[in-house]
């Protein structure tokens, strides 16, 4: 699953299990113009477009909110745990809130202030 909406820099943030799956949702991704997408099998499973600086979406809120549901949904089904795994990807690369964050310098330490190295 990957997401541009990532604060606060809004850069791309993406999980799961397999580079080549990962690898295509960040393609959506800049397909879209921003947005959050579910990929599984070498194929883009569902997406909701976020053309609008990558966070917003000219669609009613109505139907952002289905699609937001339905995606939710989707990644429960194929093992995700975590209730709003968007939102809660989101602020995974918030890089003020402690412990650990995800940024595009690396993986930061808040409490120490430093890249902690990954290998």
């Amino acid at each position: 699953m990957a997401s541009s909406v990532a604060h606060d820099a809004h850069n791309i943030v993406v999980v799961g299990t397999n580079d080549e799956d990962m690898a295509l949702a960040v393609r959506e991704i800049e397909r879209l113009q921003g947005g959050l997408v579910v990929t599984a099998n070498g194929a883009v499973v569902d997406n909701l477009p976020l053309p609008l600086g990558g966070i917003v979406s000219p669609l009613p809120a109505s139907e952002v909110a289905q699609t937001l549901e339905r995606l939710d949904h989707t990644v429960a089904e194929m093992g995700v745990e975590i209730a709003h795994p968007f939102g809660f990807l989101s602020f995974l690369a918030l890089s003020v809130v402690p412990s650990l964050k995800i940024t595009d310098l690396g993986v930061l330490d808040v409490d120490a202030w430093k890249i902690v190295p990954v290998q």
